[in-house]
């Protein structure tokens, strides 16, 4: 046998194997149990949070809410799973969530070596330090020196060590299983400051037990591009939860929401048409209905509703738009087109 034949068959091989994986159908799976598995945290305010009847709320969670919508018109099939960091991956790899909807830095190693797709960046984010106001800090710099709280699994644990070291700041680190444990570890005062992303560390404020007494400095020294993630092989499932996230952000930008709605779908627009589903059959491209983005916007809201219910300036977490505001806003959030 040639060596040239070997290379085609073993290419062909290859193929086969990978069209397999691709064919495995999440999406069928989900339509058959009735209900989207989806991992979130443990409870993060703002993201991923219960209350005390078991009722998720949160950005992370519209976001699986919204694929409900898509596949069922009812945002409310989903069950939520919430996840350590350290075992968030684990519990998509194995089958456990076929979404994982937890606060989770998109980087190049969890892209490629994990078995994961990353379904684009729903908060876009960088890691920040929360100190007391007694000390009176105005920079990361001033904690040469100090003790660091911070959750172990994370890349904020890693954030640590480079930007100390590359600036040649002495530091403790004292890292925790959980969020939770963390932070009462930073409120006890077993250390001076507590690390995490921004986002997170104006959610945990809200748990400290005096919460005018602390502040998250300004310095930002890392990129943290927040957002859900699935397992590589289903090529379809991949595409449905990119798209859920890309129509929300065309939404918005088209002037689409949930008040609006109805009447936004008897539009004349040849994009609005195409994205409500009037023309085009581009639902049934990704297993959903044609009306999928109508479902989406009808029950959870467009992208700039789901930031401001859950984590925008009238919300607890009171946090500006700023990177995460659409491209045409000075922002760099941008939906791609639906055509």
């Amino acid at each position: 046998m040639s060596r040239t034949l070997k290379r085609i068959l073993l290419a062909a091989g290859m193929f086969a194997i990978g069209a397999s994986a691709a064919g495995a159908a999440t999406l069928d799976d989900v339509k058959a149990r009735g209900a989207l598995n989806c991992g979130v945290s443990q409870g993060l305010p703002g993201f991923s949070n219960p209350d005390d009847k078991g009722n998720w709320t949160g950005l992370d969670v519209d976001y699986c809410r919204a694929i409900a919508a898509a596949i069922f018109n009812d945002p409310t099939k989903v069950k939520f799973t919430p996840l350590s960091a350290k075992d968030r991956f684990t519990a998509l790899q194995s089958g456990a969530v076929d979404v994982l909807s937890r606060n989770t830095t998109w980087t190049m190693s969890r892209d490629t070596t994990l078995g994961l797709n990353f379904s684009g960046v729903t908060y876009y984010d960088g890691q920040g330090f929360m100190v007391r106001k007694s000390l009176n800090l105005k920079s990361v710099n001033e904690l040469n020196g100090a003790s660091i709280c911070v959750q172990s699994g994370t890349t904020n644990e890693l954030n640590v060590g480079d930007y100390f070291r590359a600036n040649n700041l002495k530091y403790e680190l004292i890292a925790f299983a959980t969020s939770d444990e963390t932070v009462k570890a930073y409120d006890s005062g077993r250390c001076d400051a507590l690390t995490s992303d921004q986002s997170q560390l104006y959610a945990l404020r809200l748990k400290l037990t005096n919460v005018a007494d602390h502040m998250v400095l300004p310095n930002v020294i890392s990129k943290e591009p927040l957002g859900p993630a699935v397992r590589q092989g289903d090529d379809q499932w991949f595409d449905l939860t990119k798209w859920v996230y890309f129509a929300m952000l065309n939404a918005e930008e088209l002037g689409i929401n949930s008040k609006n709605i109805d009447q936004m779908a008897a539009s004349n627009s040849p994009e609005i048409k195409r994205l409500l589903g009037s023309d085009g059959k581009f639902g049934e491209s990704i297993g959903v209905s044609n009306d999928w983005v109508v479902r989406i916007v009808k029950h959870v809201g467009n992208y700039g509703e789901m930031f401001e219910k859950n984590v925008g300036t009238s919300s607890p977490l009171g946090i500006a738009r700023g990177l995460n505001n659409l491209w045409n806003k000075g922002g760099v959030q941008y939906g791609m087109p639906v055509r």
